[in-house]
């Protein structure tokens, strides 16, 4: 019986499987639909790594960030973004330094909730990709901060049905010009960023 339970389920799977390896994904830039798109939380990964003693790299991700994206291939540098990040989300899978990260000796989310990166300036520096000049505000500091941006593709994403572009970015600051200098330098002082980032129109 069950041999026959998962014969069905992989036989009524088969379409669907069907379907999504007939969708058509792009990956030409300018072939990318122009509009509006919303910041799709789900699968947008934000990830910041710092330099722990010299001996390690640690880790750490913020999730639930929202945004808009303003984009025409065909005009690059007028695209717009924003995006909002929960700043108490934070996470590093250790959950006793996650509370410290929440409190006033961190980042004093009660006091400062969010983060935000609105941009400035998109210049393209290659056949798909661009930098990302914006106004990073975090712990109540507004500093211009510049993302290296890679397009990954756009299409319809089979499950949802919503037409989805992606990308890649990655970037670096210094933490202690947002007030976060504790430890430094036996903590590092310069944070690295990796970023996916799906937009859905």
């Amino acid at each position: 019986m069950r041999r026959q339970a998962l014969l069905a389920a992989v036989f009524a799977a088969a379409p669907v499987l069907a379907q999504a390896q007939m969708a058509p994904v792009n990956t030409v830039p300018a072939k990318v639909q122009a509009g509006t798109y919303q910041l799709e939380p789900t699968h947008t990964r934000i990830l910041f790594a710092v330099s722990h003693m010299g001996f390690t790299t640690w880790y750490g991700e913020f999730t639930h960030a929202s945004g808009t994206l303003v984009l025409d291939p065909a005009h690059v540098a007028a695209a717009k973004l924003s995006v909002t990040i929960p700043a108490d989300t934070v996470t590093t899978t250790n959950t006793k330094l996650d509370a410290e990260l929440n409190s006033p000796v961190w980042f004093d989310t009660a006091k400062y909730p969010t983060i935000t990166f609105v941009s400035t300036k998109v210049t393209r520096t290659g056949h798909d990709t661009a930098e990302v000049t914006g106004d990073l505000t975090f712990h109540g500091v507004t500093l211009p901060e510049t993302l290296d941006v890679t397009f990954n593709a756009s299409g319809i994403n089979f499950v949802s049905k919503q037409y989805t572009v992606g990308f890649n970015a990655t970037g670096d600051l210094l933490r202690s010009k947002f007030n976060q200098g504790v430890y430094v330098p036996i903590i590092g002082d310069k944070v690295d960023l990796t970023i996916s980032a799906a937009f859905v129109k």
